[in-house]
């Protein structure tokens, strides 16, 4: 597995807490003018060729805070929500100030849950006394992960507001470095909630602690609706218990369309790889669900080439007992139909007819049903001004035609 592209410049925004009850409209105007700020900021850096700057973006959450270890089932409705509406914000700001967050240039924006208490009283740090490793998978970590972390920030942006700054302090005082500190304005802490908020849509939950999950896509040119979909999906992975039954690995398994199924796809010349898909979804991925150091090398890599469908994979195991899985997969269903311990399954809201089928598929041959958790389709409908390019932002499609646009112009010059 090849190093990821080094970024240009790596900051981290540490937010205020998320407004509860949360809605679009309440997230936006608690975020919206410190989103432009880095985002503009970083967008304006001098980028070397093939070297986006990064912008990890730390959401405290309190609906989090003191239920890591817990199954995450019932806390999915509630998740998926704000990162979907953090997700389409920075989707909306970037449309209306032409920032490039598609492209290796750009900036590549992720999101990291942190649990974290509503008014800020952290209690004693409890991180150590966890299993090994525990502490360290994300993407939802406590603020003592975060700030301890291996990861080398340039800048660490905080929010000049009552709630960011209790924030930073916490992050400031659990880390073992220096930081370079940027303040930058905050929005409007306190939002009128009115009876057109509504809480999030209730999600038909068990309580069952997933330890094997899997989600399947093309992934080609990866863009900020394909991070809403795997952070959702590592979301779902579970943290082991202290019960034997559960000290064993626990798989995130990512299902990667092959080669030869994507030859009728429109401007099919400018599609990626799999390796290099297979690449891209790794780089984002490791980057939100391990927080141990990355150089670690017991962290081990092997390419599987058995015969049969899905026999051709790369598995990624880290010494905290996660293997993340990316199958080569040639038809609809993948590893889902032919891995049996795999029990839930994270798609996108379009492709709720797949979750079906599969279940389907799984019922014939005697399986368990996975359980089914939808992520939203992001959309701009509510701004006129900007919906056909927000749009072209979410499209792999779209970003494959901007860039036959730019080459064929580059050949007329």
């Amino acid at each position: 597995m090849p190093p990821a592209r080094k970024p240009s410049h790596r900051a981290l925004l540490l937010l205020p807490p998320a407004p509860a009850p949360s809605t679009f409209a309440s997230l936006k105007a608690a975020y919206n003018a410190p989103l432009f700020t880095v985002l503009r900021q970083l967008a304006r850096t001098p980028h070397r060729p093939q070297e986006p700057a990064l912008l990890d973006i730390a959401l405290p959450c309190s609906h989090l805070y003191g239920r890591l270890d817990a199954p995450r089932g019932p806390l999915y409705a509630t998740t998926q929500q704000l990162v979907a509406d953090l997700y389409k914000l920075i989707t909306i700001i970037a449309t209306k100030d032409a920032i490039d967050t598609e492209d290796a240039e750009g900036v590549d924006a992720r999101i990291i849950l942190v649990a974290y208490p509503s008014d800020g009283n952290l209690v004693s740090p409890v991180a150590d006394s966890m299993s090994p490793g525990q502490d360290t998978q994300g993407p939802a970590v406590d603020v003592q992960t975060l700030a301890q972390s291996s990861r080398s920030w340039d800048t660490v942006f905080s929010v000049e507001s009552d709630q960011g700054e209790s924030f930073l302090n916490s992050f400031l005082s659990l880390s073992k470095t220096e930081r370079n500190v940027s303040k930058v304005r905050g929005g409007i802490v306190g939002v009128e909630t009115s009876a057109q908020s509504t809480p999030p849509v209730a999600h038909p939950t068990t309580q069952t602690n997933h330890l094997a999950v899997a989600v399947g896509g093309t992934f080609d040119h990866l863009h900020i609706g394909h991070k809403l979909l795997l952070t959702m999906f590592a979301f779902m992975l579970g943290r082991r218990q202290s019960s034997v039954s559960e000290q064993g690995s626990s798989t995130l398994t990512v299902g990667i369309t092959g080669d030869a199924l994507l030859q009728n796809k429109k401007y099919a010349e400018h599609l990626e790889s799999w390796k290099c898909r297979q690449e891209s979804v790794h780089h984002f991925l490791s980057s939100i669900v391990n927080f141990a150091p990355l150089d670690d090398d017991r962290i081990q890599v092997e390419e599987v080439n058995n015969a049969g469908p899905n026999g051709h994979a790369v598995h990624v195991s880290y010494p905290s007992g996660l293997t993340i899985k990316y199958v080569e997969i040639w038809d609809p269903f993948g590893p889902t139909i032919t891995d049996k311990d795999i029990t839930a399954l994270v798609l996108s809201l379009e492709t709720r007819s797949g979750g079906a089928a599969v279940n389907d598929k799984r019922k014939e041959q005697g399986w368990h049903p996975l359980e089914v958790f939808e992520v939203a389709v992001l959309d701009a409908s509510e701004d006129d001004n900007v919906d056909e390019t927000f749009q072209s932002k979410l499209s792999s499609t779209e970003i494959r035609k901007k860039r036959s646009e730019r080459i064929q112009s580059r050949a007329r010059a």
